[in-house]
């Protein structure tokens, strides 16, 4: 059975303390990040996808039926990978070896990803001959993920596959799921707690509460939203893309050109002019003036529209949703500012940025 690109999931289960009841339209292609707190259903969900979780439900991928009420394709006719937590490997079989274990088993004619394309993907050429106990944590996540890929499925699903991970593995690894994201024509969906993977990494976001799903959509137009689900609080912001329009290397710093205005930062990666990044802007960063005060240490004054304004979870707070161009802000402000500015939806003011990460 075909149907329209995409994937439809609609499932419902349930367990003592817990149901999942879920209905949802994801694209494609690219990464959808599955995002929220520890228990919320982010991997049961995924389960039900992978038809490791009797559920009732539908699910259709790219126009492929795999679960039509009590009709459920098995687990091994689902042309899907998953990578979990743990990558066990076979401790017994080098890198290479490790990695053709499955391709070996796909039919050329049905090899859409090549022992090659992965192997570089993912930076593993100088690795193939060694063992699984001389690899690194973030080097055996490599070799799971490139196996999984060497597949060849319709579907990779990606359960917190950071998680193990110290924080110098997980900058390493970073840029191989990036090459990923940008290389694959298949869905990943991506299973995070965490907002700094989320915001590099996803194109596509479904925030999930309690076993359901509180907020979903594109990740610039969902993160930009007032009235955030579970309150990101300190993590809340926007993410944006910008391109490199000018380098000033006397101050080491380089300008960032987006829809509706430029962002000056520092020049710390020696980035080239024209190139396309991914930036980050936290509402506890940008503050509200009702003119351009130049005189001040904070550079980036950006001319911006109030679109909403609504309170905050934490008392005596607002957040303020501000529309440069066709980019979307937030900006968290006491609402005793609020009141004392007077400020309203419509209004012209000026948003005083005063950092902006490169997450991209």
């Amino acid at each position: 059975m075909t149907g329209s690109r995409g994937i439809q999931a609609r499932f419902r289960c349930g367990f003592e303390s817990f149901r999942l009841d879920v209905d949802l339209e994801l694209p494609g292609s690219g990464v959808t990040a599955l995002f929220g707190h520890s228990g919320c259903g982010k991997t049961t969900l995924l389960r039900c996808i992978a038809g490791l979780q009797a559920a009732e439900g539908a699910l259709t991928v790219n126009g492929e039926t795999w679960q039509d009420g009590a009709r459920s394709l098995p687990v091994h006719q689902r042309s899907l990978a998953y990578v979990f937590q743990e990558t066990s490997l076979f401790p017994h079989l080098n890198v290479r070896r490790n990695l053709t274990y499955g391709f070996r088993r796909i039919p050329e004619a049905r090899r859409r990803i090549s022992f090659d394309q992965a192997v570089n993907w993912l930076g593993l050429g100088h690795l193939v001959t060694r063992m699984p106990d001389r690899l690194s944590g973030g080097e055996r996540q490599r070799v799971a993920i490139a196996r999984a890929l060497l597949t060849s499925p319709d579907l990779l699903l990606m359960d917190e596959p950071l998680s193990a991970l110290d924080a110098r593995s997980k900058q390493e690894i970073m840029p191989y799921l990036e090459t990923l994201r940008d290389s694959l024509a298949i869905p990943i969906l991506y299973v995070s707690h965490s907002t700094a993977e989320v915001a590099r990494l996803a194109d596509h976001i479904v925030m999930m509460d309690n076993g359901r799903v509180v907020a979903e959509g594109p990740l610039q137009q969902t993160l930009a939203r007032t009235d955030q689900p579970f309150g990101l609080e300190e993590d809340a912001g926007v993410i944006m893309e910008a391109v490199i329009g000018q380098r000033d290397q006397h101050w080491h710093l380089c300008r960032a050109d987006f829809d509706g205005g430029h962002l000056w930062l520092r020049d710390d990666t020696a980035l080239a002019i024209g190139q396309r990044i991914r930036l980050q802007v936290l509402a506890r960063d940008i503050s509200i003036a009702l003119g351009e005060h130049t005189e001040q240490t904070t550079q980036n004054l950006v001319p911006a529209t109030i679109d909403e304004i609504a309170s905050d979870l934490s008392p005596g707070t607002s957040v303020v949703r501000l529309v440069a161009g066709a980019t979307p802000f937030l900006a968290r402000i006491t609402s005793r500012s609020v009141h004392a500015l007077c400020l309203r939806p419509g209004q012209q003011v000026w948003m005083q940025v005063k950092s902006v990460a490169i997450v991209d």
